[in-house]
């Protein structure tokens, strides 16, 4: 391994670096993401509305369209000092290995017990959660990364956590689920028959393996009809993606340091918080027109809400109980298929990406999951780290990418985001590695059933 000039194999931020505050992207945004709907009156819910379902703090995080920098609380600032800053790390092994001359950079999030980058917000939520003297909160997990972190952040403030679990990921995970239980969640396999939705949904669909949008159903539900309790969700929102931006302050901090300007930016995409909080402080750069990025979300052919979804307003859970929410979506109804081993499984992509996307600040591709695992293993034997699957989607773009660099001769930097571990992922790799895996790709007749259910109003044209 040959080592470039002044630029170490990983980059550490002091502790006196770190952000101190949130980036807010909507802030910059010439055309703000569409607000969530009341889906009984059809206009845009209040902060009253909300606080029913959130905590309140946080529903002032997801109204507020124009404060650009939110200040971090010096009680999650200090949370964050157990695992952060994270490494910025130069991939000289697989640039090595693809012979390419692109330059590779990743920012590594798995350095934290819930292996991910979770951690990040659950943090967060949870620490307003408790201001507010709330007993409890109730959340979903489909491959259980944010299930796990909400878990640490909730037993580290003395909350009670209910995750309801993606039943598929349930059953293929047991490792995952357990840890959430060491760290005191209940922990219930998604749909169930404990709550009304998770008994309509098993009456409509029997022997379902779930979705992420089932167990929000069910989650929402458990903290509605319990006092004391309130909903938090590890995606989409726009105050996730608000709390993720430490994520992408950070790398920014790190690269401007010793002078690194990405050409490309990849990140893998399912509800778009990595994503999102990678990319933030670029993409403002980009929304402000001082610097111009190319920005790629890679998400599964198997649940393509960006390159095949419709950009409208949607329910964001199964049950229909939620706001709607204007994303690309492939239907609240939709099911990805049971062969699907990462996580990325939810029907719809964050308001805010979706407006980007459909504004042409960023693009999107889909991967196959065959492929995906092929540059796992890749990636795992050249640079150590054995990664999340869902992490995998932005490995297999960025090989991609690096060998197009190859080809041209083209020396462009490329950074991406590494989101997680995959130790917990196990089951899937020995499906990749005994040949039992394949490539489910729905077809257009399926994707139009969850398109059918796409609610039907003036104004929600498709």
């Amino acid at each position: 391994m040959k080592q470039e000039g002044n630029i170490p194999y990983k980059i550490y931020l002091e502790e006196s670096e770190m952000p101190t505050s949130w980036y807010n992207m909507r802030a910059d945004m010439k055309t703000k993401p569409a607000p969530l709907l009341n889906p009984g009156t059809l206009k845009p819910m209040t902060f009253e509305e909300l606080t029913g379902v959130f905590c309140d703090d946080l529903v002032a995080q997801e109204l507020d369209d124009d404060t650009a920098y939110v200040e971090i609380p010096e009680e999650i600032r200090s949370f964050y000092k157990m695992y952060r800053p994270s490494p910025l790390v130069r991939a000289y092994c697989l640039e090595e290995k693809l012979q390419t001359p692109a330059k590779i950079y990743y920012k590594f999030e798995g350095n934290n017990t819930s292996g991910s980058h979770k951690l990040n917000s659950a943090i967060a939520q949870a620490y307003y959660a408790k201001k507010q003297g709330l007993k409890g909160v109730t959340t979903e997990t489909g491959a259980g990364q944010w299930g796990t972190a909400l878990s640490m952040a909730c037993a580290y403030l003395g909350l009670d956590c209910k995750v309801y679990m993606v039943k598929v990921s349930y059953e293929q995970k047991p490792f995952r689920r357990e840890v959430m239980r060491t760290y005191g969640a209940s922990v219930t396999p998604s749909p169930s028959d404990s709550t009304e939705v998770g008994r309509k949904i098993l009456a409509e669909h029997p022997g379902t393996t779930g979705s992420l949008g089932c167990a929000i159903s069910e989650a929402v539900e458990v903290a509605t009809t319990n006092e004391g309790y309130r909903y938090v969700l590890g995606s989409v929102l726009n105050q996730v993606l608000l709390h993720q931006s430490v994520i992408g302050i950070e790398t920014k901090t790190a690269m401007d340091k010793y002078g690194i300007v990405p050409d490309i930016i990849i990140g893998c995409a399912g509800g778009g918080s990595n994503l999102g909080g990678l990319i933030a402080p670029f993409m403002g750069e980009k929304l402000r027109g001082e610097r111009d990025y190319r920005i790629i979300a890679v998400e599964p052919a198997s649940c393509p809400s960006f390159t095949r979804g419709k950009f409208a307003y949607d329910f964001c859970d199964t049950g229909m109980i939620c706001p709607l929410a204007k994303m690309y979506t492939l239907g609240s109804g939709f099911i990805p298929s049971p062969n699907h081993a990462g996580g990325l499984r939810f029907h719809g992509m964050s308001s805010i990406l979706s407006q980007l996307y459909h504004d042409g600040y960023m693009e999107a591709t889909s991967v196959e999951q065959t492929s995906v695992f092929e540059a796992a293993e890749l990636f795992a034997r050249t640079e150590g780290i054995l990664p999340a699957p869902e992490s995998a989607h932005a490995i297999r773009t960025t090989i991609d990418e690096a060998l197009k660099c190859r080809e041209s001769g083209e020396e462009k930097t490329i950074l991406f985001g590494l989101t997680g571990t995959g130790y917990f992922d196990m089951v899937a790799y020995e499906k990749f590695h005994n040949g039992e895996m394949n490539d489910y790709i729905p077809t257009d007749a399926d994707l139009q059933a969850g398109f059918d259910g796409i609610p039907k109003f003036p104004g929600n044209e498709f």
